[in-house]
Parts: C-alpha cells; sequence; structure tokens
C-alpha cells in the first residue's frame, strides 16, 4: 500500500519546510507574486480539490498553525468546517481575504489546486520535529 505524497514536488517542499516556514495551500484563482515559488497541480476545473490536497499534506506535515480567509466562513462554509476539522489541535487565525494575500507572498512556496469554490485557500505554518 502507498501512503504519503506522490506528487514529487509537493514531497521535495514539505521536506524542506523548517520550523515557522509557511506553505500555502490555494484554490485556482488564488494570485501567486512572481517571486514564490509555484507549484501548479491544477489539471482542470475541481481537480484536484483543495480539501484532497490539505489532507494528504497534512499527512505529512508537522503543523503548528494555520491561517484563513475571514471569508471563508461567511462564502464556504462546508469547507471551513472541513478545514477545522483538519486542523483540530492547531492553533487557527483568521484575516481579511486581502491580509491573507499579502501573508501568502511572504510564504515559502504554493502549490495551486483545480478548486473552484471561493476561499478554498490555507496558509499553513510548519512546526518543530515531533520528538
Amino acid at each position: 500500500m502507498v501512503n504519503g505524497i506522490l506528487n514529487g514536488e509537493i514531497s521535495r517542499a514539505v521536506a524542506l519546510m523548517g520550523h515557522g516556514d509557511s506553505m500555502t495551500i490555494a484554490d485556482a484563482g488564488l494570485p501567486v507574486p512572481n517571486s514564490i515559488e509555484l507549484i501548479d497541480i491544477a489539471m482542470a476545473k475541481n481537480i484536484p480539490r483543495f480539501l484532497d490536497v490539505l489532507k494528504v499534506v497534512l499527512s505529512e506535515l508537522n503543523v503548528e498553525e494555520a491561517v484563513v480567509a475571514k471569508e471563508m466562513e461567511a462564502v464556504n462554509l462546508e469547507i471551513c468546517k472541513e478545514v477545522t476539522r483538519f486542523l483540530s489541535g492547531v492553533k487557527g487565525s483568521k484575516m481579511s481575504h486581502e491580509e491573507f494575500k499579502e501573508l501568502t507572498a511572504r510564504t515559502k512556496v504554493v502549490i495551486r489546486t483545480g478548486e473552484f469554490t471561493p476561499y478554498s485557500n490555507v496558509i499553513l505554518v510548519s512546526g518543530a520535529f515531533p520528538e
């Protein structure tokens, strides 16, 4: 049985995350500055889905904090609930979508999914290696 991340670029990005580094998992529409590494895995509308990618990344990355846009809860309640469930026990914060885009510009890498559901984005801050 194969477990974990099969995509080589994402596997490499996760392996290179140090304590306090951040990574964005984004929907298809989030703007990504040219200065940020982009791993574009979007194939078609909603392929792959944001939640599928998040779930697999979380299986490999120790996350100490997660950030979402405030608008996610108002516009995208179902995905917001799933993100909250996936990140149970992780410190979470919310900010405006504009602030979220500014913070994305300071992340180490962005993984762009094919998700078309608005505000399906999260910034994951890497924790220390578990003991």
